[in-house]
């Protein structure tokens, strides 16, 4: 039988608010994007021979000879072979293959890097809309970073002056149109290769992008 001592007790239990079950925090801005890297980089990664994404073998990254006089830190753009060449110290520079503009999409000329990030934002540009509606229309109000994003894992922001171009040097996940002609104007690369370039490039270095009739800005 029970006591009324152990009636009030039981009754109070029954009544009393509920236990706050423990919540999952959410990840912080930087381990999602650690975790959006790992998505991207192959398992055992190595720049030199991972090729997951079956694009030509020139367009791994590759230690070349640069030109003489180019100045270290700045980035050289070979539309015509579509490499992209990141000139260091030594006299050498790492190259990497890449997808470049459309057309007349593609802008030749000398620009500076004024902005870097990781995992971007993109909105496509008010003539990218005009131009494909079907395509673009839909991200008119932006798409937030991540690995379907259209810039990709990384990207470099191309001026002149003070003036954004809207022109970048980013990741893909389109990785099979490295070596061709498939951008709205940007120079794409794998996600891995934008990755590791990234860290290597610094604010107010030059990209200079050669016109696509021509060539050449280093040698292997």
């Amino acid at each position: 039988m029970l006591s009324r001592r152990h009636f009030i007790m039981t009754s109070s239990a029954l009544f009393s608010a509920p236990i706050a079950m423990p919540a999952f925090a959410k990840p912080s801005r930087r381990e999602q994007w650690d975790a959006w890297d790992a998505e991207v980089t192959p398992i055992g990664y190595d720049p030199a021979t991972t090729n997951v994404w079956g694009i030509e073998q020139r367009y791994l990254p590759t230690l070349v000879e640069a030109n003489p006089g180019l100045t270290p830190g700045d980035i050289h753009v070979d539309a015509v072979a579509r490499y992209l060449y990141h000139i260091l110290d030594d006299g050498t520079a790492m190259r990497f293959g890449v997808a470049i503009g459309r057309g007349d999409l593609y802008e030749p000329g000398a620009y500076t890097i004024k902005r870097k990030a990781k995992w971007p934002s993109w909105t496509p540009t008010a003539n990218m809309i005009k131009r494909e509606p079907d395509r673009y229309a839909e991200f008119a109000d932006g798409m937030d970073g991540g690995p379907t994003n259209p810039l990709g894992a990384r990207a470099l922001y191309l001026y002149v002056g003070n003036r954004d171009t809207y022109l970048r040097i980013h990741g893909t996940p389109q990785p099979w149109s490295i070596g061709s002609r498939a951008s709205s104007g940007c120079v794409r690369m794998v996600m891995p290769h934008i990755i590791g370039l990234y860290e290597q490039v610094e604010l107010g270095s030059m990209a200079v992008l050669y016109p696509a009739e021509d060539s050449i800005t280093a040698s292997s």
